[in-house]
This record gives structure tokens, sequence and C-alpha cells, in this order.
């Protein structure tokens, strides 16, 4: 059973020895589908707006004390982008600032191989989802960050393939 309301407030938030804020978020992705039901090798991803503004990005929000780094994506994915999938091996580390409270904040990121889209999640009503080939993913992501994820992603994505 899914809890279909978002976690809100800090209270549980993480943050690491130097009081950054510690962020989990996800990529979720599939391979394209045909209308006959055919899996092409042709990967697409998942970006949503923000809360905000219509910048887009991937799932992202706060690593809480009662979970691990992966039931933080996951749960991530679920709230903001209502997808549900495998989080597979993390993808890497970043510090980064962020714009609206200027501080430095640590972000993990996992790959997440969706297996079902919701029609119904949680912050659906402030929140677009849109499937994207790579190429239009790199231009419209709105964090340096997460474009140096999507990237790994794909190398280790091609990798497996060859």
């Amino acid at each position: 059973m899914l809890c279909l309301v978002s976690r809100t407030g800090r209270h549980l938030q993480r943050y690491d020895n130097l009081g950054r804020r510690q962020v989990v978020g996800c990529i979720p992705y599939r391979y394209k589908c045909s209308s006959d039901g055919i899996i092409s090798h042709e990967l697409e991803v998942l970006l949503i707006s923000s809360q905000k503004c219509q910048k887009m990005m991937f799932p992202k929000g706060g690593w809480e004390l009662d979970e691990s780094r992966e039931e933080a994506a996951l749960r991530e994915s679920i709230e903001e982008a209502g997808v549900i999938g495998n989080v597979e091996c993390e993808l890497g580390k970043w510090y980064f600032i962020s714009k609206s409270h200027g501080k430095v904040y640590e972000g993990h990121m996992f790959p997440l191989l969706v297996n079902e889209e919701l029609d119904f999640w949680p912050e659906q009503n402030v929140r677009q989802r849109i499937w994207m080939n790579v190429k239009e993913a790199r231009d419209v992501c709105q964090h340096w960050w997460m474009k140096e994820a999507l990237d790994i992603l794909v190398e280790r994505l091609s990798s497996l393939q060859q």
C-alpha cells in the first residue's frame, strides 16, 4: 500500500558533519516502446517541473533520518513524479549551491528503472512530468549536477549493452 501524501517539514532532515543538507534524487528511465509493443534500445528519462516555475529537473528531495538513500530516492520519485521502479547503484555524489537558500548541499543521484507510472500521486497538481530522450533532457535540465549524473547513467547503460 502506497502512502499518497508528500512528507513535509525538516525535523527528520539529514545534514553532513559540516552542516550541509543532504538530498537524494533519481533519474527515472525506461526504454522506448513502439506501438506494436517492441522495446527498443532508445533510452527515455522522466523530468518534472519545479513547484515554483516551469524549469525541468529530476525528482529529488531531502534524505531523512528514518530511511536509506535508496528509500529516499524511491519516495521522492513517487511523491514528485508518480513513478515506481527499481532503484539501482548510486551514480555519484555532488556538492552544489542551492539557488533558493544560497547554501551548499550534498546531493546523491540514483538511476530508477521505472516499472509503473501512477495515475495519481501526491504532487500531480503542482508538477508536470515529461518523458524525453537524453539529448532533450540534457538541454532542459536546470541543474549541472543532474546533467553530470545523466551522463554517468548513459555511459553505464551503454557499457552494459556492449
